[in-house]
């Protein structure tokens, strides 16, 4: 199956720029997107390890949740989802929906208390509480999502010289930007606001990656381009509205408001800004989420 779509028009003519979509969300079925990748070895690693119950963190519009949800009804595990947000229930939209209709259980708490995340003390607790779980991170993202994520290139079949992609916690970006040759770039379009930390993050699993696999590879952080967010995480504004609905129409490819909307609409506005050099090949990488729509 072909999961590349190259976008056509007059501006893209006249600045002189191939711009291709890579189409993630096509990936599977049920676990889109990077999502795909990122759990790869993860579940593997559970499966390795002896466990049947993943835990994991997310907001309440997180396409990691769905994911994983989607992945422990496949592949029989059981799934714990710490979602933050004491205020919210099961059916408080259709990302927790969904993952509940595949089987998560949900543990809510407020933002306080989920900023623990990372805590071992608190990891310890929630053992107490659900048993001996395999932890994934908060988006998926550590070394074995990056291992993942090295191999998404595998699914461009044509010679480019940018790949751009949407980031969260940074684990698909780390993985990608590792997957490069020194004649190609990455570059990275948060979607939160204040984002700066992003960069520490990045170099960090990709150095955990690195130690796992006995690699001596330099760690490198892609470009960076914080202007994009539109106010902070699942924030849209009117014109990234009217945005998504002239290129819905324009090239028949369906966008998540959350993550790939931002990076289209960053396209176009360094496009507009000649950021692009011209005859520049670019890969635009569609990570999936269409359920939060």
């Amino acid at each position: 199956m072909q999961f590349i779509q190259e976008l056509k028009n007059s501006l893209l003519s006249e600045k002189q720029v191939k711009a291709y979509v890579l189409r993630l969300d096509l990936i599977h079925p049920t676990i889109g997107g990077n999502k795909y990748f990122k759990l790869k070895y993860n579940l593997e690693q559970a499966k390795a390890e002896g466990k049947n119950t993943i835990l994991s963190f997310g907001g309440p519009y997180s396409n990691h949740i769905a994911a994983l949800a989607a992945a422990g009804q496949e592949f029989g595990f059981k799934t714990i989802g710490v979602i933050r947000g004491n205020e919210l229930n099961d059916e408080s939209n259709h990302t927790l929906r969904l993952a509940k209709q595949n089987g998560m259980q949900f543990h809510f708490v407020d933002r306080e208390t989920y900023r623990k995340k990372d805590d071992i003390n608190y990891i310890e607790s929630l053992k107490q509480k659900f048993g001996n779980f395999y932890l994934v991170p908060e988006g998926g993202s550590n070394a074995l999502a990056v291992k993942g994520c090295r191999e998404i290139i595998n699914y461009i079949p044509i010679d480019f010289d940018t790949i751009m992609c949407a980031c969260g916690t940074g684990g698909t970006i780390a993985g990608i930007a590792l997957s490069l040759n020194e004649s190609q770039k990455a570059i990275g379009i948060p979607v939160l606001k204040g984002a700066e930390f992003l960069e520490k993050e990045i170099l960090q699993l990709q150095s955990n990656y690195n130690e796992m696999q006995l690699k001596h590879t330099k760690s490198f952080c892609p470009q960076l381009i914080y202007d994009y967010h539109f106010g902070g995480y699942a924030t849209t504004s009117s014109d990234l509205l009217n945005f998504i609905e002239s290129f819905e129409h324009e090239f028949s490819i369906p966008l998540d408001k959350v993550y790939t909307s931002k990076i289209m609409f960053a396209f176009y506005d360094l496009i507009n800004k000649d950021f692009f050099r011209p005859n520049s090949k670019l890969v635009l990488v569609h990570t999936g989420g269409l359920q939060g729509n």
